[in-house]
C-alpha cells in the first residue's frame, strides 16, 4: 500500500472520531483567523470612543477558546485508540515472520502515521486556512498586498521541491540504521553500540541542518513580503489608513507567510511516510478490524 493508501484506510476505519476532531479543528481556526479582523475593529471603534468592536473580539475569543478546548482533549482519546488499534493488529500478524530488531523499529515507525493524523494533517489544514484566509481578508484591506503574497509562491514551490528530495534521501539513511537498534543492543558489543548510536546522531543533525538552511532561505522570503507589502499599503493610503486596518494587514500577511512555511515540512513529512511504508509494508489487514475496542 502506498503512503496516501494506508492514510486513506485508517481514516476510513475511525472516520466518525476524526470527522468530529476536525470539524472542532475547522471552527477554531475560524475563530482563530478572524480574531485580528475583530482586533483592528476593536481599536477603531476605541478611538472613535465605542465598545461595540471590543464585545465583538471578546466573544470571538471565548468561543474560540471553548471551541479549543474541547477539541483538544478530544484529540488525546481520538489518536491514543488509533494508534493502539493499527499497532497491536500490525504486531500480531507480524510477530513470527520477522526479526524482533525490525519488528521494534517498524512498530515505533507505525506510529509516524498516527502522528500524521493528529499532527501534521492538522497543520497542513491550519496552513490552507492561513494562506487562503489571509488572502481573502487582505483583499478586503488592499488589493495589491494579495499580488506580492501569490507572486511569492513560485520561488516557494521550488525550494519546497528541492528540499523534498533532499530529505527523502537523509530520512531513509537515518531509518537505515534505526532498523539495526535492537539488534546492536542485544549483541552487547560497547563499540558497535556507540557506533550505532553517533551514526543516528550524525544523520540527525545533517537533517536538522537542511531544516535550518530551508528555514534561512524562507525566512529571507518572508521579510521581502512583509517589507513591500508594508511599504506599498503606506504608500498607497498614507494617512487615510486607520491603526487597526494597519495592525490587521500586518497580522495577515504574517498569517500569510507562516503557512508558506508549511509548504517544505509537510514536503518533508510526506517524504518520510513515503520512505515508512516502503519498510513497514503495512496491509488493508492490519488497519481494518482492530482487536481491541475504542474508548473514551
Amino acid at each position: 500500500m502506498s503512503r496516501f493508501a494506508v492514510l486513506k484506510q485508517i481514516m476510513l476505519q475511525h472516520r466518525y472520531r476524526l470527522v468530529l476532531t476536525y470539524i472542532l479543528f475547522s471552527l477554531e481556526m475560524l475563530g482563530n483567523l478572524f480574531r485580528p479582523f475583530f482586533l483592528g475593529v476593536a481599536i477603531n471603534d476605541l478611538v472613535k470612543g465605542s465598545y461595540k468592536g471590543l464585545i465583538l473580539l471578546s466573544a470571538v475569543h471565548f468561543g474560540w477558546l471553548i471551541i479549543g478546548t474541547i477539541r483538544h482533549r478530544l484529540d488525546t482519546r481520538t489518536y491514543s485508540a488509533i494508534y493502539t488499534s493499527l499497532v497491536t493488529k500490525f504486531l500480531q500478524r507480524r510477530y513470527n515472520k520477522t526479526d524482533v530488531s525490525k519488528l521494534s523499529a517498524h512498530s515505533t515507525l507505525a506510529r509516524e502515521f498516527v502522528d500524521f493524523l493528529e499532527f501534521d494533517l492538522v497543520y497542513v489544514i491550519e496552513a490552507a486556512y492561513s494562506i487562503v484566509g489571509s488572502l481573502l481578508l487582505l483583499f478586503y484591506y488592499d488589493v495589491s498586498v494579495v499580488g506580492i503574497c501569490l507572486a511569492i509562491l513560485l520561488p516557494v514551490t521550488g525550494i519546497s521541491y528541492l528540499y523534498g528530495k533532499r530529505m527523502n534521501k537523509l530520512n531513509r539513511q537515518k531509518n537505515d540504521e534505526l532498523e539495526k537498534q535492537v539488534e546492536i543492543i542485544s549483541s552487547g558489543n560497547n563499540r558497535l553500540i556507540r557506533q550505532h548510536y553517533d551514526n543516528l546522531r550524525k544523520w540527525q543533525i545533517r537533517i536538522s541542518d537542511q531544516e535550518a538552511w530551508n528555514f534561512g532561505m524562507m525566512e529571507i522570503l518572508v521579510m521581502v513580503v512583509i517589507g513591500l507589502s508594508l511599504l506599498i499599503t503606506n504608500k498607497i493610503t498614507g494617512a487615510e489608513i486607520e491603526a487597526g486596518s494597519l495592525i490587521g494587514i500586518y497580522s495577515y500577511i504574517q498569517r500569510f507567510v507562516s503557512g508558506l512555511d508549511t509548504i517544505p515540512y509537510t514536503v518533508q513529512r510526506l517524504s518520510s511516510l513515503n520512505d515508512i511504508t516502503r519498510r513497514i509494508k503495512l496491509q488493508e489487514e492490519d488497519i481494518i478490524n482492530p482487536p481491541l475496542k475504542e474508548v473514551a
